[in-house]
């Protein structure tokens, strides 16, 4: 599985990408983004299985990334999963029509980050 990790801080990338270590998911390449925009040029140039978002980031948000390869049937297939501080039904609401697989607050356990890569990899397998 190929994993995208959007989010503007490094550390938050760093964490992400340690728990998908730690939780063993079959992942063969681990990239990363600073925001959309970055995202975008990675998912143009490569294929991309998993994409785990951040929502509030400059240049390009969480939000307009996900309206952007929501308007793309290019991107039909790839797996999207949110990862933000905003939880609120107001942001729930915004990202429920742009195939969002799953929406994690921050801070998120391990152990529950763990179980939604676990379900995404058998579902990216089938």
């Amino acid at each position: 599985m190929r994993i995208l990790i959007v989010d503007d801080s490094s550390m938050m990338r760093t964490m992400i990408k340690r728990v998908v270590l730690l939780a063993k998911v079959p992942a063969q390449d681990i990239f990363e983004a600073g925001n959309g925009a970055e995202a975008l040029g990675i998912l143009e140039s490569r294929d991309i299985d998993l994409l785990l978002t951040d929502i509030n980031m400059p240049v390009m948000t969480g939000i307009e990334l996900l309206r952007e390869l929501a308007a793309n049937r290019r991107w039909a297939a790839l797996t999207r999963v949110v990862i933000s501080t905003d939880g609120s039904a107001a942001r729930r609401d915004e990202v429920a029509g742009l195939d969002v697989r799953c929406y994690l607050e921050k801070p998120f356990s391990p152990e529950v980050m763990r179980d939604v890569l676990a379900e995404v990899a058998r579902a990216v397998r089938v």
